[in-house]
């Protein structure tokens, strides 16, 4: 069993370091239970939740990238009150923790919500999804809203590029753990529509920029950290757990690719115990992992000092 919060009463435990992050996978799991091994895999975080019901964006919702796409949902939820009635008894059954995250928004809706979810004794925590512009004295009243009524396991879900200095504010005032990091933001033009759209950037290039983020908050973190962000192959998962993560969590790849994200789990759950060099192909729009073989066996080469006496020899005879 692998600890990814502090060590404590509550403290949650997962059978595998892979988690799914926030919103891939819906509330409770089920529009992915026929293309994945849930069991394979260590919590579930559930979507963005708010205290109150929210509307979805309005116009393009995603837009294509380069290496990956940048996505507008405006975090669509029917409020905390809803959420927890509607999948209180299919939390209950799940195979996996369910992790809720919780957007942070005034202390007071926090401090409502976190009661809400405790109330319902079927939640293992919470992630705390703070705001890019979240400043570090919000972010200490935030966690102290949500710490007042609740004895559940609390992950803070840090912005990329504020992650460093608020993760020391999350730590000393009571966050169980870091979550590195939350989707950056992004601006990229809708070709249909020629509108600038402004939305969270998924890709493979995003694990480069949050895979040095988890380095330097490793470095003065206390508690445990997760990593989150571009995560595409079980090599991507390795790094950031040998940049010192104690777990990860997959977003774009359950989408895209979600064989991938199940190789990624079972790689990393031990259940692969051989460790040959493997690369990862792509074909037909599907990454698989393939052995590479080794290069053949060269003929050894010829001592220097024969050479020169077989060559004596030949010039004697050609005398």
């Amino acid at each position: 069993m692998i600890e990814i919060t502090s060590s404590r009463k509550n403290s949650i435990t997962v059978t595998s370091p892979v988690l799914f992050a926030a919103g891939t996978v819906g509330f409770d799991g089920s529009p992915y239970r026929k293309l994945l091994s849930m069991d394979k895999f260590g919590a579930l975080v559930t979507p963005p939740i708010t205290f109150a019901p929210r509307q979805p964006a309005t116009g393009p919702r995603v837009v294509p990238l380069p290496s990956g796409f940048l996505m507008h949902t405006g975090l669509p939820n029917p409020g905390i009150n809803r959420v927890v009635r509607d999948y209180e008894k299919k939390w209950k059954r799940s195979v996996l923790p369910i992790i809720v995250h919780l957007v942070a928004e005034a202390p007071h809706k926090v401090e409502q919500a976190v009661q809400i979810i405790e109330r319902s004794q079927v939640v293992a925590g919470i992630e705390l999804g703070v705001h890019e512009q979240t400043t570090m004295r919000e972010l200490s009243t935030l966690l102290e809203a949500a710490r007042q009524h609740c004895d559940l396991p609390i992950m803070v879900q840090l912005p990329l590029y504020n992650a460093v200095p608020l993760g020391e504010v999350a730590q000393y005032n009571g966050a169980d753990g870091l979550v590195v990091a939350a989707p950056p933001r992004g601006t990229a033009r809708d070709t249909q529509t020629g509108r600038l759209i402004g939305g969270r950037l998924y890709g493979p290039w995003v694990k480069a920029q949050t895979l040095r983020v988890v380095g330097r908050v490793v470095q003065y973190a206390e508690v445990p950290v997760i990593a989150s962000g571009g995560i595409h192959t079980p090599d991507d998962a390795r790094d950031f757990l040998t940049a010192g993560a104690k777990a990860v969590q997959l977003d774009s790849v359950v989408w895209t690719q979600p064989h991938m994200a199940e190789m990624i789990a079972t790689d990393l759950s031990g259940i692969d115990a051989t460790r040959t060099t493997r690369t990862y192909v792509w074909q037909d729009d599907e990454i698989y992992s393939v052995s590479i073989e080794p290069p053949p066996t060269l003929p050894e080469l010829p001592n220097l000092e024969d050479v020169t006496q077989q060559a004596d020899v030949d010039a004697e005879w050609k005398d």
